[in-house]
This record gives structure tokens, C-alpha cells and sequence, in this order.
């Protein structure tokens, strides 16, 4: 009988913890949301970039990727990106895709311009440097030395 009561107190108190680890991330998340804003910028290719994604400049994370569609127009990929409220954005900044490292993840890196005007909530980034595919540069590097082969064989 004392062992079910013993067995009783643990549950409620994992419970207990589990029920206070829920309320504070609904919280912190609740918070975030509310301290941010939102950008736009367009992009020929976004490949391995994920929704929820960083968002960083100099390597520190100041926002997510809350959003990514392709506008159906010009075939492009929208990002809406969400920036902390206390990070202001010049107008002349651009966006960047880039890699964590050679197997990880990809990133946006903001890059600061030199403006003293700054974007707006809902306003878009104007510069924008696309993902670069491994793959193809892996493909142009090998059919760039078979066709450097092929100048270098003697003709007959």
C-alpha cells in the first residue's frame, strides 16, 4: 500500500512539471511573436532553407523565416522573414542564403547597409543573393575538366 502512494506522488509531480515546462513555452512563444516584425525578400532559389529557420547578421540569430511560398507570377520564392522589434533593418541591406557548413543547414544572413532610413514592417529587402546548389558546382567542375580533356588530346 505505501508503494502505490509513493508511485501516486511521483506522477503528480511529473505532472506537475511537465504542465509548467507546456505554460512556459506557450508563454515565451507568445512573447517572441509580440516583439517582432515582419520582411519580405524574394529569391531565385532557397534550396534547404526550412520554415522556422535563423535569421542572422554576424552570425547572430536576430529572427526566423516565418513563411515560405513561391509567387506564382514571376516563379520566385517569397521569404517572410520575422525580425526581433529592438533590430532595425537598413533600406539598402541585403539577404543572403548561405550554408552552417558543408553538411549543415542553410541560413539567411542579413547584411547591413549604410542607410539611416530603415525598412518597415511588411516592406521588402530590394538585394538578395539566392542559395548556391552544390550539386551544380559539383556538375560545372566535372564538365569543365572533361572538356579540358577533350582541348587536350592530340588530334589525329
Amino acid at each position: 500500500m505505501r508503494n502505490n502512494i509513493v508511485e501516486a506522488v511521483m506522477g503528480i509531480i511529473v505532472l506537475v512539471v511537465a504542465g509548467l515546462f507546456l505554460n512556459f513555452a506557450f508563454t515565451s512563444q507568445q512573447s517572441g511573436s509580440n516583439d517582432s516584425y515582419n520582411l519580405i525578400a524574394h529569391f531565385d532559389r532557397i534550396d534547404g532553407l526550412n520554415s522556422g529557420g535563423d535569421i542572422r547578421i554576424s552570425g547572430v540569430k536576430v529572427g526566423n523565416t516565418s513563411k515560405l511560398e513561391v509567387n506564382p507570377k514571376t516563379f520566385q520564392a517569397k521569404v517572410i522573414m520575422n525580425i526581433r522589434a529592438d533590430f532595425k533593418i537598413p533600406d539598402d541591406s541585403s539577404a543572403e542564403i548561405v550554408s552552417e557548413g558543408f553538411m549543415g543547414g542553410k541560413y539567411i544572413a542579413l547584411v547591413p547597409g549604410s542607410s539611416e532610413t530603415y525598412l518597415k514592417a511588411g516592406e521588402e529587402i530590394a538585394y538578395t543573393q539566392s542559395a548556391i546548389s552544390l550539386e551544380a558546382l559539383i556538375g560545372k567542375f566535372l564538365f569543365n575538366k572533361s572538356d579540358d580533356a577533350k582541348k587536350d588530346a592530340p588530334s589525329k
